[in-house]
């Protein structure tokens, strides 16, 4: 068994978010099989623009001011949610969505995939 600690990992600055890499492809803990980290959502990453891909579970780990909206296209993001510590979320795969929040505002996530492939706007 291997272990390390969320703060030990560097966060890789990606546009709208940064990433703490913990399990999967370039990740502190090398995987095929499966993907884990942390994405925080805050001014510092700027605006993250609205996504899909793989099947994906969401945990809300911190947030102030902070929302999820999702829905059939990029252009139609009809449904919007209020977020809350604790808060889990199953995404099916290819659903449009995306993480903003209020001026100050900030959100952290736990991200789970149960792939390595078709999970960040980036790899394609």
């Amino acid at each position: 068994m291997d272990y390390i600690n969320k703060k030990n990992i560097a966060i890789d600055p990606l546009p709208g978010r940064g990433l703490v890499r913990a399990v999967g492809k370039q990740s502190h803990f090398e995987s095929s099989n499966m993907t884990v980290g942390y994405a925080m959502y805050s001014s510092e990453y700027g605006v993250m623009e609205p996504h899909h891909h793989a099947e994906e579970t969401v945990i809300i780990t911190k947030v102030k001011d902070g929302w999820i909206s999702w829905g059939e296209t990029p252009e139609n993001l009809n449904q919007k949610l209020k977020l809350e510590e604790g808060m889990i979320f199953h995404i099916p795969e290819n659903e449009w969505h995306v993480f903003t929040y209020d001026e100050d505002g900030y959100v952290e996530i736990i991200f789970i995939y149960g792939g390595t492939n078709n999970l960040r706007p980036e790899d394609k």
